[in-house]
């Protein structure tokens, strides 16, 4: 979850990286007592996302920085749309500028993709997820804008679910030891509120799956037809995941064949930032007199 000392730590960091000894342009060029207002502009229509995380980084410049968030996150905005407000110190704002505003670009731009995706498999029962291919140390921020663009997450971490993939599939094998009895081992040991899921790349692996009573069988790189033959197969005794190579251009089609879940690393790994841009007005800047 985006709690605040998550925004706090990671805007934080960021803020430290963008200035560690201060904001030298701004020291030398604007007067120390300067106020501005400054507007965060949509350059482009999208999916506002990281509205608290943009705030932070002016708050966390100046606590006596206001920022007046004017759409809510998940809201569809147009171009040329004000989507906050910042009224302050000018040399806050300025200092706090590219940091707040590469977070808040980055997050609109997931959530306006994630939307594209799930607007596109309306009408169907399947539901979009985002995947672990997350920018490390940025998964809560991520992840917050999936959800904003109106999709689901995933499991967050390694720690909250057994996920066992192709490469945990061959390790195990390799081992000598049979497939079925293990899952149906871990089954047993597992607390009955973590989840079970298993990935498969072929259809005759699938009984196999299922007789360890897992709970989630991804088909991962499934053609059209194997998938809807697989969710045949499958009947409904676990959720049926499609991950690989899904796009905008071939969601509709694997929604279609049934299966429950979508899951689309792109989200995140491959969201173009969103063009949004501050504008900022100094209010009031010190007339500077020359000393006799």
């Amino acid at each position: 979850m985006l709690t605040h000392r998550v925004i706090a730590d990671v805007v934080g960091r960021a803020l430290d990286e963008d200035a560690p000894w201060g904001d030298l342009t701004s020291a030398y060029l604007i007067p120390e007592d300067a106020t501005a207002t400054a507007e965060l502009v949509a350059r482009e229509a999208g999916v506002f996302s990281g509205g608290d995380v943009f705030a932070a980084a002016f708050t966390l410049t100046d606590p006596a920085i206001t920022v007046n968030l004017l759409v809510a996150d998940g809201a569809a905005f147009q171009k040329g749309d004000v989507l906050a407000r910042v009224q302050g110190n000018a040399r806050g704002i300025l200092g706090a500028e590219r940091v707040g505003l590469n977070f808040v670009q980055r997050m609109s731009g997931i959530a306006t993709l994630t939307f594209e995706y799930v607007a596109r498999i309306a009408g169907t029962s399947a539901r979009i997820a985002d995947t672990r291919k997350t920018t490390p140390g940025l998964r809560a921020f991520e992840r917050h804008a999936v959800r904003c663009g109106g999709a689901r997450n995933h499991r967050y971490s390694l720690s909250d679910a057994v996920m066992a993939k192709d490469n945990h599939l061959a390790v195990l094998q390799a081992g000598g030891r049979d497939l079925a009895t293990e899952l149906a081992r871990i089954r047993r040991e597992l607390p009955h509120t973590a989840h079970l899921e298993v990935e498969v790349d072929r259809l005759d692996q699938i009984p196999v799956i299922l007789s360890a009573g897992v709970d989630t069988i991804m088909l991962d790189n499934f053609s059209l037809a194997d998938l809807r033959s697989g969710v045949a197969l499958i009947a409904g005794q676990a959720v049926v995941e499609a991950s690989g190579g899904i796009d905008l251009n071939t969601v509709r089609d694997v929604a279609e064949t049934g299966v429950d879940v979508i899951s689309v690393g792109a989200l995140t790994h491959s969201a173009p930032a969103l063009d949004l841009g501050l504008d900022v007005t100094i209010t009031t800047a010190p007339t500077l007199t020359a000393k006799d």
